[in-house]
């Protein structure tokens, strides 16, 4: 995490501190960590009721053919990325990823068919990055334009439909994925029926001066809670989510991230739009000969946690490491510890027993399958 003094800030920086956040550096921004009713009930709240969360750090951006046909702008993207986006329908999302030549993710990001043009929403840390790729790939064919002042949130929790639908009632006839322009008290917002936490719930795209004062009127119902990102971590690893840097980086391929359920047909071997994605010859092999290591979940055995960075063994004592922990620590709704790693394919089938070390001992702990908790969307 960022200690560097000249932190950018979301539009909702003074909100978080008249709230008394404990406020962090995290991908370039002041961020809310927590708020005084700590990490764990602000999880459960969510989970019951409704959560707030401020996204303002990541990166939104649209882009247009210049020929005004968005299937032009879905094609170019096409050259970026192995998700079909020539088969979004109008109003429509998906989580997307894009490859670098050696098969590894430079990131993952949500795009959206919006009519006459895409909507695309990136990580915070890799925002410039991804706005320079997109640039540099499609300007010829594509205005790119950076909305990066713009306010994000997420309410998320089975409460979120009824919180929303009090000011924008079509919200309720939307389903997981789906994209519309609503307004909540006379504002005009973009909303995706989608979140990171495994709830229903929605991401709300609100102009920067406006972002407070609906902010604001959402929290003034009693079931929802602001919420951190100490516990915006803790619903997306219960919920079996990648976190960007942690569980997927530009060494880990779609593949090996148990991600292949985001390429869809069309762009695998026989698909209508085979490869013509970087990586593809790497990525598509994989797909035939299998991976030589996965992404799993791992679930401790004790009460104690095993965190990011922990070495995973086969045995309880001696040889080399197998594998490593990328997310972990306490489940609130699972009641437990949980955990995602990489291990090898052959020890990556479900109950496998492995051992975490941890501050000089191992914890024995097993592949579980993901997700932790079931998730809640509507569809």
């Amino acid at each position: 995490m960022d200690t560097t003094a000249d932190l950018q800030k979301t539009p909702l920086h003074s909100l978080h501190l008249e709230l008394g956040a404990r406020m962090m550096g995290f991908a370039g921004y002041d961020m809310p960590i927590q708020y005084p009713l700590g990490v764990m009930k602000e999880h459960l709240h969510t989970r019951a009721e409704a959560g707030l969360f401020d996204v303002s750090h990541m990166g939104q951006i649209l882009i247009r053919a210049k020929s005004g046909n968005v299937a032009d702008a879905a094609r170019a993207l096409e050259s970026l990325t192995p998700v079909d986006v020539m088969g979004l329908k109008d109003g429509r999302q998906r989580y997307g990823l894009f490859t670098n030549d050696q098969g590894g993710l430079e990131d993952d990001f949500m795009v959206a068919n919006r009519g006459d043009h895409l909507y695309l929403v990136v990580n915070a840390a890799c925002k410039q990055a991804d706005l320079a790729r997109i640039q540099a790939a499609l300007s010829d064919s594509c205005e790119v334009e950076a909305q990066f002042d713009r306010g994000l949130v997420a309410l998320q929790g089975p409460a979120a439909e009824s919180v929303l639908a009090s000011y924008a009632p079509q919200a309720e006839d939307m389903l997981f994925m789906d994209v519309a322009n609503l307004e909540i008290a006379s504002t005009p917002v973009v909303v995706s029926r989608s979140g990171y936490s495994g709830e229903d719930g929605y991401e709300i795209s609100i102009p920067a001066e406006e972002t407070e004062r609906v902010a604001r009127l959402l929290l003034d119902d009693e079931r929802v809670q602001a919420i951190g990102l100490g516990a915006r971590d803790s619903l997306r690893l219960e919920a079996g989510l990648c976190l960007y840097g942690n569980d997927i980086d530009q060494t880990t391929t779609p593949v090996e991230a148990n991600l292949e359920w985001a390429i869809q047909k069309a762009r695998r071997a026989g698909g209508d739009r085979e490869g013509g994605f970087p990586g593809a010859e790497v990525i598509l092999k994989q797909f035939d000969t299998g991976p030589e290591r996965l992404r799993v979940g791992l679930q401790p055995s004790g009460k104690a946690p095993v965190r990011a960075g922990a070495e995973l063994y086969e045995s309880e004592t001696g040889g080399e490491p197998i594998g490593t922990v990328t997310s972990g620590g306490f489940g609130p709704s699972a009641g437990h510890p949980v955990a995602m790693g990489y291990v090898p394919a052959a020890l990556s089938a479900t109950g496998t027993t492995l051992y975490a070390e941890v501050r000089g001992k191992r914890l024995e702990l097993a592949v579980a399958a993901l997700p932790f908790v079931k998730p809640s969307y509507k569809r």
